[in-house]
């Protein structure tokens, strides 16, 4: 069923050890036609009442689900590779997670695990599933842990089950009205306070300042996807990669997916492929938008509508769905495509706290409580200084490409910022890339250097934890993965 070479790329202190699966020879004249299948399937995930919901600065319990949280997953096979995409309703989900779940997954069906790319929504409004998000969050997963693992392992292979012959298409639509870079420089050069009692010259969602000069970076507008029908045009399922950190808007203690989850159920509506055996699912992977929410914070702008809770959600859901449709309507289905894998481990350097960042945390840490703080998060980024002094001095991560016919998706374990996904787009070897990120791990924020110089939340330790270089070093290994496939 798979094809695989290993081949090694020499970097400056570092070996990249990456596996090219696929590129099966084409049928020869006689041979029987080659047939592509798909396959799709979801599992629920969601947890018991009274698990702490992460996402803000506390985990209060859960008291009510709203809608339920799900693992969603899609299996393709060109008759030569078989790959694997699961979209996971979390705010992120550790390596360690990913990896006992492709070994299920591996050890009941053979697939190699570099042929499954697996990811976050990055909802924040569901519980813990074992992300790395802070250096010290407690570790409230239990049961969930374990249960987690199975169901995504589960929903793997039932979608594998499912596979049946099928066509393929691919495009891309433009929803820009919802998204807004939320770092913002400030007015004649001024700069903001930070936790550790330095000054940023950029902040992060400056809801009420008027001294904003403008965003700190880009946004995406486009939204990608994958179709895929049965050979008879049933829908099978539907792929999404839209670059949005979340919507939220939800209520207070309430367990929800976010609006991920409604845009599946909105494309589902769509499509008209409510009630059909196997069903049809829906899927939005979440892109490069750790700097990018849905909140206008430019000066002199009109203010936007009250919403209601999860009114927001569902009308940014529809808008995405809606212009998935309208290019859907468009879209020309292939009968085959090649299919082919790349992954690599990268290694990177952990941040380190300097003796003096220590000392000042734990001054903050031994003071009264009476003491005012110089930043309202003076106190979180204490404790988070002290506890990086445990971090190991590197951490291995999984970089992974995988190609459809023409159509290149990158995956990155990381919070993303939309100019390293555009620089991806922009320099892949194939005419249509897209990347997923919080895929295959959840390792915080990545900055680019040049916003790593500009500070503000995203950038500070803690929220941050590799070299300042990450970035540059991913995007490096990333288009050499995706050059290999091409």
């Amino acid at each position: 069923m798979n094809s695989s070479t290993v081949f090694r790329l020499a970097a400056p202190g570092l070996v990249l050890l990456a596996f090219l699966l696929g590129a099966g020879p084409v049928s020869a004249a006689g041979a029987a036609p080659r047939v592509f299948k798909a396959g799709a399937a979801t599992s629920n995930i969601t947890p018991a009442l009274g698990a702490g919901i992460v996402g803000g600065w506390s985990a209060p319990a859960a008291t009510h689900i709203h809608d339920e949280l799900h693992v969603r997953c899609l299996a393709l096979d060109d008759g030569t590779t078989r790959l694997v995409f699961a979209v996971v309703d979390s705010v992120g989900v550790s390596r360690e997670v990913f990896d006992e779940a492709k070994r299920l997954v591996h050890e009941a069906t053979g697939l190699p695990t570099a042929q499954m790319m697996m990811s976050a929504t990055h909802t924040h409004s569901a519980v813990s599933s074992g992300s790395t998000r802070t250096a010290d969050t407690a570790n409230p997963l239990g049961d969930y842990r374990g249960f987690l693992i199975r169901r995504i392992a589960d929903g793997v292979r039932r979608a594998i089950n499912n596979l049946e012959p099928a066509r393929i298409g691919w495009g891309a639509g433009q929803v820009p009205q919802h998204l807004f870079n939320r770092r913002w420089l400030l007015q004649d050069g001024k700069k903001a306070v930070n936790p550790f009692g330095g000054e940023d010259l950029a902040v992060m969602n400056p809801g009420g300042r008027t001294d904003l000069l403008k965003p700190a970076g880009p946004t995406n507008p486009e939204v990608y996807f994958i179709s895929i029908q049965s050979t008879s045009g049933r829908p099978i399922a539907l792929l999404a990669n839209y670059w949005l950190h979340y919507v939220g808007g939800v209520g207070p203690n309430d367990i929800s997916a976010d609006y991920f989850a409604v845009f599946c159920d909105r494309i589902q509506e769509l499509l008209g492929a409510d009630r059909q055996d196997p069903p049809f699912v829906g899927l939005l992977a979440n892109g490069p938008c750790g700097d990018v929410n849905n909140n206008n914070y430019t000066p002199g702008a009109a203010p936007g509508p009250r919403y209601g809770r999860y009114e927001k959600m569902r009308v940014v859901a529809n808008d995405v769905a809606q212009e998935v449709m309208r290019v859907h309507r468009t879209l020309r289905h292939h009968d085959w495509v090649e299919l082919r894998a790349a992954q690599a481990e990268l290694e990177l350097r952990m941040r380190r706290p300097t003796p003096a960042m220590v000392a000042r945390a734990q001054e903050i840490l031994a003071r009264p409580a009476t003491v005012s703080p110089l930043h309202r998060r003076e106190l979180d980024y204490a404790r988070r200084t002290v506890a990086a002094q445990e971090w190991p001095e590197s951490v291995k991560i999984v970089l992974q490409a995988f190609r459809l016919g023409g159509l290149g998706v990158a995956a990155i374990p990381f919070e993303v910022f939309t100019e390293t996904g555009l620089a991806i787009k922009a320099k892949s070897p194939f005419a249509d890339t897209f990347t997923i990120e919080l895929a295959n791990g959840s390792y915080g924020y990545l900055p680019t250097p040049e916003q790593h110089a500009l500070g503000g939340y995203e950038t500070w330790l803690g929220t941050n934890r590799v070299e300042l270089e990450a970035s540059r070093k991913i995007e490096a290994r990333v288009l050499e993965l995706l050059a290999a496939l091409k």
